[in-house]
């Protein structure tokens, strides 16, 4: 096998920004899962003395909601903003040079 040296001069912001949106989607609904479970249980305790049962459910659906959308728009600004610093980074040091491995 042999291998050929590459050298990464840039990343793309909207490749960057797509990609940690995704991740922050991801990581925002196993967050609102957990979340969701804690709100819920807790205003579901809550929910015979205030006359209000459904509200728990209800909290707990709107934080799943919630954070996985804001996970989602988190992701995308992180992001946009690593891309652009790495890019700016990249730019003055030139370049990360890789070693990759060609298959015949």
């Amino acid at each position: 096998m042999t291998t050929a040296t590459y050298t990464i001069k840039k990343f793309g912001i909207e490749s960057v920004g797509k990609f940690f949106a995704v991740f922050g989607l991801v990581w925002g609904f196993i967050w609102g899962l957990i979340m969701g479970l804690v709100v819920a249980a807790g205003v579901s305790s809550m929910g015979p003395v205030m006359g209000m049962q459904v509200l728990g459910l209800a909290g707990g659906l709107v934080m799943l909601c919630l954070m996985t959308i804001l996970g989602g728009i988190i992701g995308l600004v992180a992001g946009v903003i690593v891309a652009i610093v790495y890019n700016i980074v990249l730019g003055a040091t030139g370049g990360i040079e890789m070693d990759l491995e060609v298959k015949s």
